[in-house]
């Protein structure tokens, strides 16, 4: 017996930002009425200018932001909170019932704190185990789950993760009872050979091409982390992982845009 296709979808990027296009993303979303599905959502750029707002020094390394203590209240407080909400009563207004969680809710994800040679990312987490059992409850009732990329340790501390690796985390452990296809989307169409060109998009990347790439630095640096996460998530029981445009989510439902990672 084959097993009920799950779709795992991550939005980010500018779309988070854009009101316009987040609505429209959310519409095809809810649109997925017949099919299981996850989404995980980043959190944009409202927590760095809420931060500002509050006189709360930002730092960033490596595309990371440091979460020092003052700063987990604000990503929670926006992550969790209002970005969350926000999305679940526009999946409400296109009629998907849906429920927002953060790691902590359920005991949904489990996670630790970064640890780092050289770099002190504070209160950053890194995913320890998901609970798929109470994850799948929610699906069985015909519930779409909106995750925000806010963990905890079990120890009461809650943590900032981030959101791609969330996907791929929740797509490998959710793998053992649906089929999973796995999307990352955000404004680009795909994964690009010249990030400034949406024309140059890449149909189709297995390990060796990939090797390639990097080798010859036609990959940007923000884009590898992301297409790692693909292949961890592929050869961890994930049917399909694609990349694109979170405007395009019914193209990429029918794998007639983006970016195909594959093993085969």
């Amino acid at each position: 017996m084959s097993k009920e296709i799950l779709y795992i979808i991550k939005v980010g990027g500018n779309i988070i930002d854009d009101e316009k296009k987040l609505s429209g993303f959310l519409k095809q979303f809810a649109g997925l009425k017949s099919h299981k599905k996850i989404l995980v959502h980043g959190g944009g750029k409202l927590a760095t200018k809420l931060a500002g707002q509050l006189n709360i020094p930002q730092q960033m390394i490596e595309g990371r932001r440091i979460t020092d203590e003052e700063t987990l209240k604000v990503v929670t407080m926006v992550y969790a909170g209002y970005i969350n909400k926000n999305i679940v009563a526009l999946l409400q207004a296109n009629g998907c019932n849906a429920i927002g969680l953060s790691g902590a809710d359920g005991n949904s994800i489990l996670a630790h704190k970064r640890i780092h040679a050289s770099i002190d990312y504070g209160y950053a987490g890194d995913i320890d185990a998901v609970n798929h059992i109470f994850l799948k409850n929610l699906l069985d009732q015909d519930i779409a789950i909106v995750m925000s990329p806010i963990t905890h340790d079990k120890k009461g501390q809650l943590l900032n993760t981030n959101a791609d690796t969330i996907a791929q985390e929740i797509a490998r452990s959710m793998s053992e009872s649906y089929e999973v296809n796995l999307i990352y989307s955000f404004e680009k169409t795909g994964v690009l050979l010249d990030a400034n060109d949406d024309s140059t998009v890449i149909p189709s990347i297995k390990p060796a091409y990939y090797a390639t790439l990097k080798a010859e630095k036609k990959i940007f640096a923000g884009m590898i982390p992301k297409i790692d996460n693909a292949f961890t998530a592929l050869n961890s029981g994930v049917r399909r992982v694609t990349i694109g445009n979170a405007e395009e989510l019914e193209k990429l439902i029918s794998h007639t845009a983006g970016t195909s990672i594959t093993n085969e």
